[in-house]
Formats: structure tokens, sequence, C-alpha cells
């Protein structure tokens, strides 16, 4: 399946459907008098937020969506049947911003959360409603309320607990293939990352979810590289894990890269609690090691750990702190909260 975290669709709810003009005649019924109905409601637009979507690529082919109209009034007083409302199911983590992205009109982090976006219109009112004392056979009726419209974009930022980052071949789809069940491709080359990956870590009875995205090179901020779009999905993250590659030319220039770049991009992300780590260190002696993990300690200030994804070496170590940080899943913290407490009666 095809990876695609931002689409721009156009939405229209249903206009209401028109009142009816009707007057009522039957055979030996002596008065008649007007009875024709109200218009049904037209459709809402309504967006739900669905668990095991993860991608956008359903609206690069459907990008116009409009919800169905309400019925026309009829006699005997008969309202219109109202437009179905028009569902449009989008993936946890979906954002929904204005025209010009200068707005985010809704965020969907719940799965199940439904909202509804454009109301569709009331129907018109039928002639039988204007009836009064003095206009006994009225003529006029409602068209209906108008429906809405609007172009907005959609953009998807993949819900995880921790984020890698660090350079191209910093070794992050090794890790992560390492310590979850993602399949992410693995190469000798620089970019072989090129859309985000999510994977399932499983630690000491703790599940969390890790994301890998493309590697950020210097200049990402103004587009080199794949560029800097793809931080916008560790954004959620609570805890980020920069691993630097042990063999690289200059590791403690790459640390100073990747920081900077996300400054540049912000949203928080440098604010945010980071593992710094040495990966790859089976390709590096050990007077060597010791070395870089002293100047990486300096540049980053704090500790730095050390890890192989290859070899497995130092993972359980890096996934410790990670769950440190973390804290508690939010099941055992509730549990925690509720231990002790009396038990609910409505009595």
């Amino acid at each position: 399946m095809h990876f695609l975290d931002q689409a721009k669709i156009f939405i229209r709810s249903g206009a209401g459907g028109p009142g009816a003009v009707s007057f009522r005649r039957e055979k030996f019924i002596e008065y008649g008098g007007p009875d024709g109905g109200n218009g049904g409601k037209g459709g809402d637009i309504v967006f739900e937020a669905v668990p095991g979507l993860n991608t956008l690529i359903d609206f690069r082919y459907t990008q116009h969506f409009r919800a169905p109209r309400g019925k026309g009034g009829a006699g005997s007083n008969r309202t219109g049947a109202g437009g179905d409302d028009l569902v449009i199911r989008v993936p946890v983590g979906t954002q929904i911003l204005s025209e010009d992205k200068s707005e985010v009109l809704a965020d969907f982090t719940v799965p199940g959360e439904r909202r509804v976006f454009l109301r569709g219109g009331d129907g018109g009112r039928g002639n039988a409603s204007y009836k009064t004392s003095t206009n006994r056979a009225p003529r006029q009726h409602g068209t209906g309320w108008p429906s809405e419209e609007a172009w907005v974009w959609l953009r998807l930022k993949l819900l995880a607990d921790c984020g890698l980052v660090g350079l191209p071949n910093a070794g992050k789809s090794t890790f992560i293939n390492a310590v979850s069940n993602a399949k992410a491709k693995v190469g000798d080359y620089p970019f072989t990352t090129v859309r985000p990956q999510l994977g399932v870590a499983s630690h000491k009875g703790r599940e969390f979810v890790v994301a890998d995205i493309p590697g950020l090179i210097e200049g990402a901020a103004e587009g080199a590289g794949i560029g800097d779009r793809f931080l916008g999905h560790i954004e959620r993250c609570r805890v980020l894990l920069h691993l630097i590659d042990a063999s690289g030319d200059d590791p403690v220039d790459a640390y100073e890269i990747v920081q900077g770049e996300l400054d540049a991009y912000g949203a928080g992300l440098s604010d945010k609690p980071q593992i710094v780590a040495l990966n790859k260190v089976d390709t590096v002696d050990a007077k060597t090691l010791d070395k870089l993990v002293k100047k990486l300690a300096k540049k980053s200030g704090g500790d730095v750990m050390r890890l192989s994804g290859a070899t497995g070496e130092g993972l359980d170590p890096v996934l410790d702190k990670i769950i440190e940080i973390l804290g508690p899943a939010p099941e055992t913290a509730a549990a925690n909260e509720n231990e002790g407490a009396e038990p609910w009666s409505p009595i």
C-alpha cells in the first residue's frame, strides 16, 4: 500500500428539500385547506477516525464528497425524507486544515471519534405551516436551506510513543526491525527509508509504538534531501531516540546537524525528552568508542548510550530508558488510581 500523508478534498453537505404547496381536496369533505408538508433535511458531512488505517492514499483517487440533499415535502402534510449523512473515514491522527493550511479545524486522536464537520441544510416549510386566520389558502413555501461546502486539507500525523531521528544510514530501520514487528527496508545506501514506518515494541511486559522516519541531512528545512515534512509524524511522540552512526566520519557533527534541523522545524521537537545513542558500536574499537561517547556527552549535556541494532548489543538498556521516560501504561496508571477506591453504588 502506498503511503500518503496529505490530501486536498472538496466536501459539500446536502441542501434541504423544498416544502410542498398542496391543498386538501376530498370528496364529500366540505372544508379543505393547505396540507403541504415540509422538506427533508440535507445530509451532514461527518468525519470518523478509524483504527487500522495509516495512509490517506484513498483520497488521491476520490477527492469530491457530496452528501445527498433532502427530499421535497408532499401533500397530506407528509415531510420529505432526510438525506443520509456522508461519513468520511480517516486514519487516527488525521488533522483537517483550512484551504490555506493556516488553521487546524479538527484533530482526530481517538479511535472511533466522530465529528459533524458540515451540517446539512434544513428543509423548507410547506404551505400548511403558513396558514393563519387571515391567510387561509397560502401558496408560499420554503425552498430549503442551502448546503455548506469547503475545500480542506487532510494531514496525517502518525501516533507513536517513541520517534527515531538521525542522519541517513544511522541504523534506524535496523533498530526498529530488531525491537518491533516492523519489516522496514534496510540497505547500504542513503535514504533507504522514504516513508514513515510504525512498529510495536514489547519489552518487560510493556508495549509501545516506535516510529521510524526518513533520515535528515543538513538543509532539510530548506528542502534538501527528502526535506523535513516527515518530522510531523513524530510531533506527537513523547520521547525521541537520536541514533548516531559510530562508524561515521564525524558523529559529533552528525549530532549537531540533526539537532539543528529539529530546531529549524519547531513544533516543540527540540524540547522533547531525547535519548542520544551511538549505533553500530560493533564496527569500531573500544578506545575509539570511549572517546566518541565522551565528546557526545559533552556536546549533548547528557548520557550517551551504546547499542548495535545488527547484533542486539545494548538494546535492552535503551528500551529500559524509553519505558522509564514513557512511564506506566495508561491502563496501569488508571488501575493504580482506582486501587483502594470504594466500590461505586447508586445509593
